[in-house]
Protein backbone atom coordinates (compact mmCIF):
# COMPACT_ATOMS: atom_id res chain seq x y z
CA UNK A 1 0.00 0.00 0.00
CA UNK A 2 2.69 2.47 0.59
CA UNK A 3 4.41 1.16 -2.23
CA UNK A 4 1.46 2.22 -4.42
CA UNK A 5 -0.03 5.22 -2.93
CA UNK A 6 1.43 7.93 -4.46
CA UNK A 7 3.02 11.19 -4.35
CA UNK A 8 -0.43 12.61 -2.45
CA UNK A 9 0.02 9.75 -0.06
CA UNK A 10 3.36 11.39 0.76
CA UNK A 11 1.97 14.91 1.79
CA UNK A 12 -0.93 12.82 3.65
CA UNK A 13 1.91 11.13 5.94
CA UNK A 14 3.35 14.43 6.45
CA UNK A 15 0.37 15.77 7.51
CA UNK A 16 -0.09 12.82 9.86
CA UNK A 17 2.49 13.12 12.07
CA UNK A 18 1.85 17.13 12.16
CA UNK A 19 -0.81 16.54 13.52
CA UNK A 20 -0.02 14.08 15.95
CA UNK A 21 2.86 15.80 17.45
CA UNK A 22 0.30 19.12 17.39
CA UNK A 23 -2.07 17.03 19.27
CA UNK A 24 0.37 15.60 21.63
CA UNK A 25 1.99 19.27 22.36
CA UNK A 26 -1.63 20.82 23.35
CA UNK A 27 -2.45 17.29 25.19
CA UNK A 28 0.24 17.88 27.61
CA UNK A 29 0.03 22.19 27.87
CA UNK A 30 -3.77 21.83 28.48
CA UNK A 31 -3.16 18.75 31.10
CA UNK A 32 -1.00 21.58 32.77
CA UNK A 33 -3.46 24.29 32.56
CA UNK A 34 -5.87 22.63 35.06
CA UNK A 35 -5.71 22.52 38.13
CA UNK A 36 -7.80 22.55 41.56
CA UNK A 37 -8.75 25.96 41.59
CA UNK A 38 -10.96 25.95 44.66
CA UNK A 39 -8.75 24.67 46.92
CA UNK A 40 -5.65 27.10 44.81
CA UNK A 41 -8.40 30.20 45.53
CA UNK A 42 -8.41 29.00 49.29
CA UNK A 43 -5.06 29.20 49.54
CA UNK A 44 -4.21 32.97 48.34
CA UNK A 45 -7.31 34.00 50.12
CA UNK A 46 -6.31 32.47 53.37
CA UNK A 47 -2.55 34.43 52.79
CA UNK A 48 -4.28 37.70 51.92
CA UNK A 49 -6.78 37.78 54.69
CA UNK A 50 -3.75 37.47 57.08
CA UNK A 51 -2.52 40.78 55.29
CA UNK A 52 0.51 39.13 53.43
CA UNK A 53 -0.12 39.82 49.82
CA UNK A 54 3.45 39.72 48.73
CA UNK A 55 3.07 36.02 49.96
CA UNK A 56 -0.20 35.37 47.70
CA UNK A 57 1.84 36.65 44.81
CA UNK A 58 4.55 34.46 45.70
CA UNK A 59 2.22 31.38 45.62
CA UNK A 60 0.81 32.28 42.20
CA UNK A 61 4.34 33.07 40.45
CA UNK A 62 5.08 29.20 41.75
CA UNK A 63 1.63 27.44 40.22
CA UNK A 64 2.35 27.39 36.73
CA UNK A 65 -1.17 27.58 35.39
CA UNK A 66 -3.40 30.14 33.70
CA UNK A 67 -5.78 30.52 36.93
CA UNK A 68 -2.70 31.51 38.83
CA UNK A 69 -1.52 34.46 36.34
CA UNK A 70 -5.67 35.71 36.02
CA UNK A 71 -5.33 35.57 40.40
CA UNK A 72 -1.69 37.33 40.50
CA UNK A 73 -3.31 39.80 37.88
CA UNK A 74 -6.03 41.04 39.92
CA UNK A 75 -4.12 40.59 43.33
CA UNK A 76 -1.94 43.42 41.44
CA UNK A 77 -4.85 45.61 40.47
CA UNK A 78 -6.56 45.12 43.74
CA UNK A 79 -6.05 48.70 44.96
CA UNK A 80 -7.59 50.09 41.72
CA UNK A 81 -11.33 50.84 40.66
CA UNK A 82 -13.89 47.67 40.28
CA UNK A 83 -14.08 48.54 36.20
CA UNK A 84 -10.06 48.57 36.26
CA UNK A 85 -9.81 45.32 37.95
CA UNK A 86 -12.49 43.72 35.96
CA UNK A 87 -10.41 44.89 32.63
CA UNK A 88 -7.44 43.71 33.99
CA UNK A 89 -8.61 40.34 34.91
CA UNK A 90 -10.32 39.71 31.27
CA UNK A 91 -7.58 41.05 29.58
CA UNK A 92 -5.39 38.58 31.03
CA UNK A 93 -7.95 35.80 30.61
CA UNK A 94 -8.04 36.57 27.00
CA UNK A 95 -4.36 35.89 26.97
CA UNK A 96 -3.96 32.84 28.74
CA UNK A 97 -7.15 31.41 26.41
CA UNK A 98 -5.25 32.59 23.56
CA UNK A 99 -2.03 30.91 24.50
CA UNK A 100 -4.13 27.57 25.14
CA UNK A 101 -5.75 27.93 22.03
CA UNK A 102 -2.70 28.18 19.38
CA UNK A 103 -2.12 25.73 16.74
CA UNK A 104 -5.41 24.25 17.56
CA UNK A 105 -6.17 25.32 14.20
CA UNK A 106 -3.64 23.30 12.65
CA UNK A 107 -5.63 20.03 13.62
CA UNK A 108 -8.69 21.88 12.16
CA UNK A 109 -6.86 22.36 9.05
CA UNK A 110 -5.06 18.85 8.83
CA UNK A 111 -8.44 17.79 9.23
CA UNK A 112 -10.51 19.45 6.21
CA UNK A 113 -7.86 19.50 3.87
CA UNK A 114 -6.45 15.67 4.22
CA UNK A 115 -9.45 13.95 2.22
CA UNK A 116 -9.36 16.63 -0.37
CA UNK A 117 -5.40 16.01 -0.49
CA UNK A 118 -6.89 12.34 -1.20
CA UNK A 119 -8.98 13.05 -3.35
CA UNK A 120 -6.46 14.85 -5.53
CA UNK A 121 -3.93 11.64 -5.04
CA UNK A 122 -7.41 9.83 -6.08
CA UNK A 123 -7.85 11.96 -9.38
CA UNK A 124 -4.40 11.68 -10.20
CA UNK A 125 -4.44 8.09 -9.83
CA UNK A 126 -7.00 7.48 -12.84
CA UNK A 127 -5.55 10.02 -14.77
CA UNK A 128 -2.36 7.64 -14.52
CA UNK A 129 -4.73 4.43 -15.67
CA UNK A 130 -6.26 6.70 -18.71
CA UNK A 131 -3.03 7.79 -19.81
CA UNK A 132 -1.31 4.35 -19.38
CA UNK A 133 -4.80 2.91 -21.31
CA UNK A 134 -3.96 5.64 -24.13
CA UNK A 135 -0.36 5.49 -24.36
CA UNK A 136 0.25 1.64 -25.53
CA UNK A 137 -2.26 -0.85 -27.79
CA UNK A 138 -1.15 -3.93 -25.23
CA UNK A 139 -2.23 -2.45 -21.67
CA UNK A 140 -1.10 -4.66 -19.16
CA UNK A 141 -2.84 -5.71 -16.20
CA UNK A 142 -0.32 -4.05 -14.10
CA UNK A 143 -0.63 -0.74 -15.60
CA UNK A 144 -4.04 -0.41 -14.66
CA UNK A 145 -4.03 -1.86 -11.25
CA UNK A 146 -0.93 0.23 -10.52
CA UNK A 147 -3.01 3.60 -10.94
CA UNK A 148 -5.90 2.19 -9.71
CA UNK A 149 -3.92 1.31 -6.54
CA UNK A 150 -3.06 5.02 -5.93
CA UNK A 151 -6.23 6.37 -6.25
CA UNK A 152 -7.72 3.79 -3.55
CA UNK A 153 -5.27 4.19 -1.25
CA UNK A 154 -4.89 7.92 -1.39
CA UNK A 155 -8.68 8.38 -0.70
CA UNK A 156 -8.65 6.16 2.13
CA UNK A 157 -5.61 7.01 3.50
CA UNK A 158 -7.32 10.86 3.76
CA UNK A 159 -10.41 10.05 4.87
CA UNK A 160 -8.43 8.34 7.63
CA UNK A 161 -5.92 11.27 8.41
CA UNK A 162 -8.87 13.40 8.52
CA UNK A 163 -10.90 11.73 10.46
CA UNK A 164 -7.88 10.97 13.35
CA UNK A 165 -7.62 14.68 13.38
CA UNK A 166 -11.10 15.54 13.43
CA UNK A 167 -11.29 13.17 16.82
CA UNK A 168 -8.17 14.65 18.46
CA UNK A 169 -9.38 18.19 17.98
CA UNK A 170 -12.46 17.45 19.14
CA UNK A 171 -10.93 15.87 22.42
CA UNK A 172 -8.85 18.87 23.09
CA UNK A 173 -11.50 21.53 22.18
CA UNK A 174 -13.53 19.65 24.79
CA UNK A 175 -10.20 19.98 27.10
CA UNK A 176 -10.06 23.71 26.15
CA UNK A 177 -13.71 24.71 27.16
CA UNK A 178 -13.42 23.11 30.35
CA UNK A 179 -10.78 25.00 31.15
CA UNK A 180 -12.12 28.30 30.21
CA UNK A 181 -15.14 27.86 31.90
CA UNK A 182 -13.09 27.00 35.41
CA UNK A 183 -10.30 30.07 34.09
CA UNK A 184 -13.85 32.31 34.12
CA UNK A 185 -15.33 31.10 37.56
CA UNK A 186 -11.81 31.68 39.14
CA UNK A 187 -11.79 35.22 37.70
CA UNK A 188 -15.10 35.84 38.89
CA UNK A 189 -14.30 34.51 41.98
CA UNK A 190 -10.90 36.39 42.78
CA UNK A 191 -12.76 39.58 41.81
CA UNK A 192 -15.77 39.60 43.98
CA UNK A 193 -13.06 38.34 46.84
CA UNK A 194 -11.57 41.57 46.37
CA UNK A 195 -14.20 44.02 45.72
CA UNK A 196 -15.94 42.87 49.12
CA UNK A 197 -12.34 43.27 50.95
CA UNK A 198 -11.67 46.65 49.35
CA UNK A 199 -15.37 47.41 50.20
CA UNK A 200 -14.55 46.55 54.17
CA UNK A 201 -11.22 48.35 54.22
CA UNK A 202 -13.22 51.66 52.78
CA UNK A 203 -15.89 51.21 55.40
CA UNK A 204 -13.40 51.00 58.05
Amino acid sequence: MIAAGGPMFWVLVILAVVAVLTYFDRMIDLRRARIDYQDFLKGVFNVLDAGSEDEALAICADVMAPTARVVETAIRHRNGSARILREAVDSQGRAEVGRLDRRLATLAIIAQIAPAVGLLGTVIGFIRTVLAANSQELVSRADLLNGSMEALVSAAFGLFVGIVATVMYGSLRVRLDRTVVELEAAASQVVGYLSAMKEKELSK
